[in-house]
């Protein structure tokens, strides 16, 4: 999903702004790429199914739940969370590539909204994002996953894997427009493991050492793991640290923080890129 699906605004285009046309535009195409890459959207829905497979049955057969819980359910929600912060990757590649390419100029020269063209790709990231998180709520169904606090819970839970999924996209997107080079992104791409291994998501933190398990702890990542496993009521440990005393106040002020911070300055270094 790259800036690259863009098509120029044609020649009759009035030279003003429109940026609510502009960011529905810039949505819409960008979906259009995926029309015709159908294998990038079997691979987006199969990837969930296989990482709990690989983590529900083959790791989670030596691990241990707080409180002699299901791990697969303990689980669930951590999944959730990696297919939000996955949303860094791809636009930080894709708008690196478009900066090395020189179609981010060519966008830029445009009389379209700087911020809606990046608003329109945030947009479809989100929709694609709600996607993935289907098939993997089904599958989570299938192995044990259960919603136990209601609907209205469930819905906070979701509406936050939402926000942190439309934030990590600002943060993939400054990331790439800052780094220029399609390659150095792609390498950058792997540093983003340990930023979701480093949580509560896959094992409790509780058996780390204690250096760890605090910057596991103020990790934003766990926050939000933390703030859905309880609004799901799902296993899991509270944890020492602030934030996983209270997750779902600590996603919601560290999503407020991470996108007040990389969304103006996307928009700036979209705008001013190669002056």
């Amino acid at each position: 999903m790259t800036i690259t699906a863009l098509a120029p605004v044609s020649a009759a285009s009035p030279r003003r702004s429109r940026p609510v046309a502009d960011t529905l535009t810039s949505a819409a195409r960008v979906l259009l790429a995926y029309r015709h890459s159908p294998g990038l959207i079997l691979a987006s829905l199969a990837v969930p199914v296989v990482m709990v497979l690989v983590f529900g049955y083959v790791f989670g057969s030596a691990m241990t739940v707080p409180g002699s819980g299901n791990y697969r359910e303990f689980l669930i929600p951590g999944l959730f969370v990696m297919v939000a912060v996955n949303g860094l990757m791809p636009t930080m590649v894709g708008a690196a590539r478009d900066v090395g390419r020189g179609i981010a100029d060519r966008l830029r020269s445009m009389p379209v909204s700087r911020g809606a063209l990046l608003l329109g790709q945030a947009l479809a990231d989100l929709l694609v994002g709600l996607v993935v998180l289907v098939p993997l709520a089904l599958v989570g169904l299938a192995v044990g996953w259960r919603i136990r606090d209601g609907i209205t819970s469930a819905l906070g839970a979701y509406g936050l894997l939402v926000l942190f999924r439309f934030v990590m996209t600002w943060v993939g997107m400054y990331l790439g427009l800052a780094v220029g080079k399609e390659e150095v992104a792609g390498q950058l791409s792997v540093l983003t493991f340990p930023l979701a291994m480093v949580t509560n998501a896959f094992v409790p933190t509780g058996g780390m050492p204690g250096w760890l398990r605090a910057v596991a702890e103020w990790n934003p990542v766990s926050a939000v793991v933390a703030a859905c496993r309880e609004l799901f009521h799902n296993p899991g440990a509270a944890g020492e640290a602030w934030p996983m005393q209270h997750p779902v106040t600590a996603t919601l002020l560290w999503s407020g923080l991470l996108l007040a911070v990389f969304a103006p300055l996307a928009v700036r270094k979209f705008a001013s890129h190669g002056r």
